[in-house]
């Protein structure tokens, strides 16, 4: 944060229900302060009844931008003026900014996060699966098609959700969950994308201590596969843990949490250069209390 909160600080924030676990304060205020930017970002619990009240009510005291989580990244979409190509595909925004005659864009950073920490490990034409058909399913998938990573599989439990997918992404398969077994030996990269082994106190405390994954599916893929949890509280997941000791390659979802708010940070600041080193510093210290 600014060293002074005055007259002429701008604001930018975070909208979700809960957002009083979020990382994004600390991360976003803590490179504000570096960069000496006269910005304060605040945390705004909305309700989902209250959506569009918020949304004109941002608008209305100029805020300069804004992240949007669970459970509004698909609901805000009729209330934004202009939403970009990749955000449309994926039907989800989590970062929205100003237009110059009014009115706000939104796009999605979460595709750019999660594609961050695989870029450096040059994967194109590996198969992969992705494991959920939600909401953060649809980042994913948008982001392994743009990068190559097929063939592309993803597992759910609604058949509903998949279909919907497969109208979306017809070049992906889709497989339940008691198929998920027969593609394991043929996968390089397993994406879990459920809430399952988040830790108590985030969204579902029934999921403590537990994995999407089995110690028997894990020791069906190939050796040094890659896994991917975007959960990261916990850290590591019971997932990770157990695919680290199987001698496969694991990755945390903090990176993707950094990564899109970094994205989402140079876009509200005009495209400038944002330090990521200490955004990331200022998570795990944030990790690490709570």
């Amino acid at each position: 944060m600014h060293s002074s909160i005055s007259g002429t600080t701008r604001l930018l924030g975070l909208i979700g229900d809960p957002v009083d676990h979020s990382l994004s304060p600390a991360m976003h205020n803590a490179a504000l302060a570096a960069l000496g930017e006269n910005y304060c970002y605040v945390p705004f619990p909305v309700a989902p009844d209250h959506l569009a009240a918020a949304v004109a009510g941002l608008a209305a005291i100029g805020v300069r931008g804004f992240n949007v989580t669970i459970p509004h990244k698909q609901a805000i979409l009729p209330l934004l003026q202009q939403v970009d190509a990749r955000a449309s595909a994926v039907g989800a925004v989590n970062t929205v900014y100003p237009l110059p005659g009014g009115g706000w864009a939104g796009t999605n950073t979460d595709i750019d996060g999660f594609l961050q920490p695989l870029l450096p490990l040059k994967l194109k034409g590996i198969p992969t699966l992705i494991l959920g058909s939600g909401g953060a399913a649809r980042a994913v998938i948008q982001g392994c098609l743009e990068q190559g990573l097929q063939p592309l599989r993803v597992v759910g439990r609604s058949p509903q959700k998949l279909a919907t997918l497969q109208q979306t992404w017809p070049q992906i398969q889709v497989l339940t969950w008691a198929e998920l077994d027969s593609c394991l030996a043929q996968t390089q990269l397993v994406i879990n994308t459920t809430p399952i082994g988040m830790q108590k106190g985030e969204f579902d405390a029934k999921n403590t201590a537990t994995s999407p994954l089995s110690w028997e599916q894990l020791r069906l893929l190939p050796t040094g596969a890659i896994v991917y949890d975007l959960i990261y509280v916990p850290d590591p997941t019971l997932l990770l843990q157990m695919a680290a000791d199987l001698g496969h390659t694991p990755i945390t979802g903090l990176e993707m949490l950094i990564q899109q708010g970094a994205k989402a940070l140079s876009l509200w600041l005009g495209g400038k250069p944002v330090p990521v080193a200490m955004m990331r510093q200022a998570a795990q210290q944030q990790l690490a209390q709570s």
